[in-house]
């Protein structure tokens, strides 16, 4: 993995550059950033620059041998860690890693959730147990076979338990030449005994222009269908893989028309929407079209907030956003984002759409011309 494989971040890969020049490599490093914004990727892309045999100014060879090791996750000094479900409590990452690594190679995007799709998982759950600790005390006790640097990646230590407490010794006074570079989304469900020996990197998601830009010239997709999968993605890759081949077009003329509907508390129009809209959809257009909504009533907030310069709507969907705000008050705006993520969450555990969707239009209508729900509403 070179820097230049790896979408946007362009500031923070100098800066890792710079640590490298100046040879200011801190031992042990949190790369902090949302789900698929390329934490991960940079990690690793770090740690080849680091072990490369003919450096360029601002990336990895890509040809030398410890490049060529690095692109197949091969190299013999550089070791993965990662949530597995284990089926027995010997089980380490060992067992896993070939499924690893052909996630990895498919996608350096990875969430949780496609690993878990790669992992044979069933209904097991993420960890990182003490096996798996003692099996990094170990291989990093080894000197180095090859490489300057002996490196171990950590991805989400999130799931360390408190048996992650068994590496503190390891962290705090590591074998010469060893590097830990541990990889987040999460913070404050890391150890804090772990997390007060680390130095913090911190990755933004990635940007809709960066996304934009991937999404036209990797995927050859026009230029709106990609600005509205870049909207809806809000920064995460795997997400906006999803979305790609997805009927999402026509998200902002549906959103229009169904708040439309309930603004003007017409119960035939919704009922319709619902059935001719909404259920037929599919599951993931549904959730990719919840999304896109909670997303513009977001920017709608921004909107009546004064910060129109952050606001990244555009077109047809920017003057819908502003009249819009000039409407509703941010009280009704938030409370229909609520009614949205609701909605979007039991989609996610297969309630029945039809039902769903018109209990939601029922509930928009309280909030658009009632100002407020009843006390004691409930979301389906």
């Amino acid at each position: 993995m070179q820097f230049k494989d790896i979408i946007g971040q362009n500031g923070i890969k100098n800066k890792l550059i710079q640590t490298v020049k100046e040879n200011r490599v801190s031992h042990a490093q949190l790369f902090l950033g949302p789900e698929s914004s390329g934490s991960l990727a940079l990690a690793l892309a770090y740690a080849q620059f680091i072990n490369c045999e003919n450096k360029l100014m601002d990336d990895s060879c890509g040809e030398c041998s410890s490049c060529r090791k690095y692109s197949k996750i091969i190299h013999p000094d550089l070791h993965f860690s990662f949530p597995f479900f284990a089926k027995k409590k010997e089980e380490t990452t060992l067992d896993y890693l070939g499924n690893w690594r052909a996630a990895f190679l498919s996608n350096p995007y990875i969430s949780l959730d496609y690993w878990r799709q790669h992992a044979d998982a069933d209904n097991r759950q993420a960890n990182i147990n003490i096996a798996e600790c003692h099996q990094i005390i170990k291989k990093l006790s080894l000197k180095p076979f090859e490489a300057e640097y002996k490196v171990l990646i950590m991805w989400l230590p999130e799931y360390l338990a408190k048996e992650g407490n068994a590496l503190l010794k390891l962290l705090e006074e590591p074998p010469q030449k060893t590097l830990f570079l541990l990889v987040a989304q999460n913070q404050d469900q890391i150890l804090t005994t772990i997390l007060s020996r680390t130095q913090l990197v911190k990755i933004n998601k990635l940007s809709n222009d960066d996304l934009e830009h991937y999404l036209i010239h990797h995927h050859r997709l026009e230029e709106r269908q990609a600005k509205q999968i870049a909207f809806i993605s809000d920064g995460n890759l795997q997400r906006a893989h999803q979305l790609i081949g997805e009927n999402s077009s026509n998200h902002f003329e549906t959103l229009r028309n169904w708040l439309l509907s309930c603004y003007r508390d017409n119960g035939l129009e919704l009922v319709n929407k619902v059935e001719n809209d909404f259920s037929k959809m599919g599951r993931e257009n549904q959730k990719s079209f919840l999304l896109y909504s909670i997303n513009v009533l977001r920017e709608i907030l921004l909107i009546k907030e004064g910060l129109q310069e952050i606001v990244r709507l555009v077109g047809a969907e920017k003057v819908f956003a502003e009249k819009f705000a000039d409407l509703f008050s941010s009280s009704q705006i938030e409370a229909a984002i609520e009614l949205f993520e609701g909605c979007s969450y039991n989609i996610e555990r297969n309630a029945n759409p039809k039902i769903l969707f018109l209990d939601v239009s029922l509930q928009l209508v309280l909030i658009f011309c009632y100002e407020t729900l009843p006390k004691g509403t409930q979301y389906i």
